[in-house]
């Protein structure tokens, strides 16, 4: 215990320090302290009266709310307003330096006959443009908003490309002050051939194949070793490798059609983007998950938000069918010293909600509360489905649920909710140390993701509606069963 606490304090320290020292003026300690407190008095406590006897809910809620809210008291206190809308280098560099399109060259000057036009694209009544300053790699342009954001993006940029051609990409951004901007990037996707584009996705096509049928090796051996298969037998009876493909082909279903969900949503709003890669491995579960890349910029926050929702939830809906027939197939043990949320030979359905649910769906009056599951390996596929859509949407930088927050909430929100995320992860992994590997995963994930060409639209009501959805799928993968609701469904 004493190790786990030293631990959760030197990650906690960490994540502060890299998160907000570099934009807030108060102290990292004072800001640590505060968010350590909830788990001093829980420390506390447990000195006091012994690890039997479970501290009261409202010495657990209490204190975390006012820590909390403190704690963003503190932070915002700290940051440094800008004195003026001319001065804001170090929120527009940051911001900048994470679109991958503004980083590759430097603009071409602007003459003066040039700035004249540049202004001429900003009509007053759209946007009063007030300054125009000139950095190595964009022309940043400030000034008033005078009507609604989706008009003035579509009418400024549409008079850029009519004075300056394909030479921008056209980026409207919100400052550290809460006033919308715009920036014009070299645009180096425009320079390339677009002659060689058949030959680019045959190469991706046949890099997506190569790595598909790896994958299906290495999962197909991984999961002959949860079937219980000794591998060097498969030598003389290859037919005992058929003992892998359920395992195989369950967990390559629900990452393909995560993946495919980013592809077609992102087709759909004209993002050009790769086709799904595969990650094989020859240990652990056979493969490290799979990715698209984009190759071409998100044009706003609708498009932000459709793109990176339909990989989890198109993942959730594949998962669900494989989950409840594996779950039917697999064994009921006796609960034991060895039930816990990573042995899947004796795994406790009451470590998560939807878990619980489901598990009660598929075997109904069989499942007791002395239960727990010996998983058939398309139930160990389906529930690793589960956990990948929990990690997905964990609304933390450039995993989906960080672009999801980000196109809900604004990039800036958007932070605030990822660090508030990762704490709270810490937190729990302090008390189930089976999310401790997500805390530090989460650690190493930047809070700042990439953002969109129009990144000041909000989204319609539908949208926040649906994201909301998500975050509630996300806890009832992620929290335990609460005792109550396992009295009512009898496990």
């Amino acid at each position: 215990m004493v190790f786990w606490f030293i631990l959760f304090m030197g990650l906690t320290y960490l994540i502060v320090q890299r998160s907000v020292a570099h934009i807030t003026k108060t102290p990292v300690w004072l800001l640590w302290l505060v968010l350590m407190t909830p788990a001093f008095i829980m420390i506390g406590w447990t000195l006091v009266y012994g690890a039997k006897q479970p501290p009261p809910p409202a010495l657990i809620i209490w204190p975390l709310f006012i820590c909390l809210l403190l704690y963003w008291l503190l932070f915002q206190s700290g940051r440094p307003v800008p004195k003026d809308t001319q001065t804001q280098p170090q929120a527009t560099g940051s911001q900048l330096a994470n679109h991958p399109h503004a980083e590759s060259s430097p603009v071409r000057p602007i003459e003066p006959t040039e700035e004249t036009n540049l202004r001429n694209c900003f009509p007053w009544s759209v946007y009063y443009i007030q300054n125009i300053e000139y950095r190595p790699q964009a022309v940043i342009c400030r000034g008033q908003l005078r009507t609604a954001a989706t008009q003035a993006y579509q009418q400024i940029k549409t008079n850029i490309e009519g004075q300056f051609g394909d030479r921008f990409l056209v980026i409207f951004q919100e400052g550290m002050d809460g006033k919308p901007f715009f920036v014009l990037v070299p645009n180096t996707q425009a320079s390339k051939q677009n002659t060689n584009r058949k030959l680019e996705n045959l190469t991706q096509a046949g890099t997506a194949l190569l790595l598909l049928l790896l994958t299906l090796i290495t999962t197909t051996l991984m999961g002959s070793q949860i079937a219980g298969v000794e591998l060097t037998r498969i030598k003389s009876d290859f037919t005992l490798i058929f003992n892998g493909l359920p395992y195989a082909l369950g967990l390559i279903t629900i990452l393909g059609i995560h993946e495919l969900g980013h592809y077609f949503t992102a087709r759909f709003h004209k993002i050009r983007s790769t086709l799904p890669y595969f990650i094989p491995v020859p240990f652990f579960l056979g493969t490290f998950g799979a990715f698209i890349q984009m190759r071409s910029p998100i044009p706003n926050r609708k498009a932000l938000f459709d793109v990176s929702i339909a990989g989890p939830l198109a993942g959730f809906i594949a998962t669900l069918p494989l989950l409840i027939w594996g779950l039917a197939h697999s064994e009921i043990v006796p609960v034991s010293d060895k039930t816990g949320l990573l042995n899947p030979n004796a795994l406790n359905p009451r470590y998560s909600i939807l878990l619980a649910l489901i598990s009660k769906l598929a075997l109904g009056s069989e499942l007791t509360a002395k239960s727990a599951l010996d998983l058939h390996p398309v139930a160990i596929a389906g529930f690793l489905g589960l956990i990948v859509t929990a990690l997905n949407l964990m609304p933390v930088g450039q995993l989906d649920g960080g672009h999801i927050v980000h196109a809900m909430f604004g990039q800036r929100t958007a932070v605030v909710i990822g660090q508030i995320s990762r704490l709270l992860l810490l937190i729990l992994s302090f008390v189930r140390q089976e999310f401790l590997l997500w805390a530090i995963l989460l650690l190493f994930i930047p809070l700042i993701d990439e953002p969109a060409l129009n990144d000041v639209t909000e989204l319609d009501n539908k949208r926040d509606v649906l994201g909301l959805l998500a975050i509630a799928l996300l806890l009832l993968i992620v929290l335990p069963l609460p005792e109550a609701i396992a009295r009512v469904l009898q496990i």
